[in-house]
């Protein structure tokens, strides 16, 4: 095993047990694992099929963390856990690294800022008058 590599402790998973969902049919795969490679998963930010070989196949990690989070496991994980401590605490969450998806800056406009339709002239927006119709009768 590669050392850099996450793994829950005994008391964590002692403590994240009585969430788990009752298993039904066949037995679970190592709940260790594929938590720890779930949580290795989101942390740095990967590809479910670069998850290391070490916490099993992806296809694992992806199907456990589709059907849990679907099942509402992990939201009453933290709830419980946050409903442990002794006082509320704020926690914050670094989500600098996150991108902007590409339809984001049209937003402006909805808010009723400079979006498209506002301020700008269509001479300021390159290509713009290429996909516009002819105007007819008016000069």
């Amino acid at each position: 095993m590669m050392s850099d590599l996450y793994w829950l402790t005994d008391e964590q998973m002692a403590r994240l047990r009585p969430f788990f969902p009752k298993s039904h049919g066949r037995p679970r795969v190592d709940d260790r694992r594929v938590l720890s490679g779930i949580i290795f998963v989101n942390r740095n930010g990967l590809r479910w099929r670069d998850a290391p070989a070490e916490y099993g196949p992806p296809k694992t990690l992806y199907n456990r963390w589709k059907r849990w989070s679907g099942m509402g496991v992990f939201a009453r994980m933290m709830e419980g856990l946050a409903a442990e401590a002794d006082k509320p605490r704020t926690v914050m969450i670094d989500a600098t690294y996150l991108k902007a998806h590409r339809t984001a800056s049209s937003l402006r406009a909805k808010k009723g800022g400079q979006g498209r339709s506002g301020g700008a002239s269509s001479a300021a927006t390159p290509g713009w008058a290429e996909h516009q119709a002819p105007r007819r009768g008016r000069c």
